[in-house]
């Protein structure tokens, strides 16, 4: 077996060793009082979070913060759009899927709609970097709390067996290239309409 695979190989194990060390306490206490923290990190309230810091900064006469807000919308919008993209092309069960018969915890190329079959990559996870790096980055004395949050956002979906940590990984790195991605357009933007 060629080291890549071997790798590849080592990687998946972690993740079904880390689905077995965490399933036997998913209905605990502890871990569902995580779930209404971890569904922030879902679509609509990471959108509500970005207009209403978007409107804050609108009505309090503070561009920068307008400003911030945007980017991170703009930065949840372009990582929900490369999450779909991947999600639409991968098949895997999620992790409380993953003892069910004919279950596998192996990406495959595949295009399943079902919840059950789009574990990878993470979309909360995503959707958290991308808003927590876009405040971070316009804001860097608050960066350590923002991107703690984001970051907390998305490991709560390991113990919750919604996601294996390379869900929640490639969800991560999807969300901080997305928003660098959107600040560099802005930087660009900015710069030529200063030029103008």
């Amino acid at each position: 077996m060629a080291k890549a695979g071997k790798v590849g190989k080592a990687v998946l194990d972690a993740d079904a060793a880390a689905v077995e060390a965490v399933e036997p306490h998913r209905q605990s206490f502890a871990v569902r009082l995580l779930d209404p923290v971890a569904e922030l990190g879902d679509q609509p309230q990471m959108r509500v979070l970005c207009g209403s810091v978007i409107a804050v900064g609108l009505v309090g006469g503070d561009p920068k913060l307008a400003r911030t807000g945007l980017k991170m919308l703009a930065a949840h919008t372009l990582a929900t759009w490369v999450k779909d993209f991947v999600k639409h092309r991968v098949d895997r069960t999620r992790p409380r899927g993953l003892h069910k018969p004919n279950k596998d915890h192996h990406p495959t190329p595949g295009r399943s709609q079902a919840k059950d079959e789009t574990s990878f990559p993470s979309g909360h996870s995503a959707g958290a970097a991308a808003v927590a790096g876009a405040y971070a980055r316009e804001y860097p004395e608050q960066a350590v709390p923002a991107l703690a949050a984001g970051a907390a956002l998305a490991l709560a979906q390991i113990p919750r067996c919604a996601h294996y940590p390379t869900d929640v990984g490639a969800g991560l790195a999807i969300g901080l290239l997305s928003e660098a991605a959107v600040d560099a357009v802005f930087r660009f933007t900015e710069e030529r309409l200063s030029s103008a």
